[in-house]
C-alpha cells in the first residue's frame, strides 16, 4: 500500500479558495511528496469538528498528518462575544492535546500550523464587520503559543503560518476579494480569511520547511 498523508483541519488545507481541485495546500504538498492524500479537512471546521469527526477517520499507520485548526473557533467566539475568546483558547488547547494524543499513536510524522493574522498586525477587524477585541493580537499570540506547546508535548513539528503570512494580508491589498489568483502575488488571502492560490503555495512551503526541521 502506498504511504498515506492525511490533511486534517479547516479551509487553510483545502482546494476551494485556491482555484479548484489540486490547488490547495494539502494537494500541493501531496504532489510534491508523491504521496496519497486523504483530505479530511473541511471548510468552517472547528477544533471540535476535527477531534470528533476527522481524527476517527485516520486509518492504519499514515506517513504524514498535517493539522490546521483553531482559527474558526476564535472567529466564532469574536462574533458571539469577545469576552468568550479566552475560554475559546482554553478549549482549543484541550482539543489540540486530545487530537495529538490520537495522531501520535499512529506513528505518523505530524505538522501543526499556527493561525495567521489577516490584519497584518493592526488588529483592525472593521473590514469584516467584526467588533474590536481588547488585546486581540495578544489573544491570537496566546492561541499560537498553546499550539506550539501542544506540539512540543506530543513531538509534532510546527509550521509557523503566522510568521509566514505577515505582510501578505490587509497590508498587501484587498483581502475581501474572491479572486483565487490575483495579479498581486504578495496578496495571499481572499474572502477575508481564506488562502488564495499564492497563500496555498505559502502554506505548502511552510509545511515543507517544518518537515525539514
Amino acid at each position: 500500500m502506498a504511504p498515506r498523508y492525511y490533511a486534517l483541519g479547516d479551509s487553510m488545507s483545502i482546494d476551494d479558495y485556491a482555484g479548484g481541485p489540486g490547488l490547495g495546500a494539502a494537494s500541493l504538498l501531496a504532489d510534491d511528496l508523491g504521496i496519497e492524500l486523504m483530505l479530511l479537512a473541511r471548510d468552517g471546521a472547528t477544533s471540535d469538528d476535527v477531534l470528533r469527526k476527522q481524527v476517527g477517520q485516520v486509518a492504519g499507520r499514515p506517513a504524514l498528518v498535517t493539522l490546521t485548526m483553531g482559527g474558526n473557533d476564535l472567529l466564532t467566539a469574536i462574533i458571539e462575544s469577545p469576552e468568550k475568546v479566552p475560554a475559546a483558547i482554553e478549549a482549543i488547547a484541550a482539543n489540540y492535546d486530545a487530537t495529538l494524543v490520537s495522531l501520535a499513536a499512529t506513528g505518523a510524522r505530524i505538522v501543526v500550523s499556527t493561525v495567521y493574522d489577516p490584519t497584518d498586525g493592526s488588529g483592525d477587524l472593521a473590514w469584516a464587520g467584526l467588533p474590536d477585541v481588547e488585546g486581540g493580537l495578544g489573544l491570537l499570540e496566546s492561541l499560537n503559543a498553546e499550539i506550539r506547546k501542544a506540539a512540543a508535548r506530543h513531538g509534532a513539528a510546527v509550521a509557523d503560518l503566522h510568521a509566514a503570512f505577515l505582510g501578505h494580508g490587509a497590508q498587501a491589498g484587498d483581502i475581501t476579494t474572491a479572486e483565487p489568483r490575483p495579479a498581486n502575488r504578495e496578496l495571499w488571502l481572499c474572502g477575508a480569511i481564506e488562502p488564495n492560490a499564492w497563500g496555498a503555495e505559502a502554506i505548502r512551503d511552510t509545511w515543507r520547511a517544518a518537515l525539514r526541521s
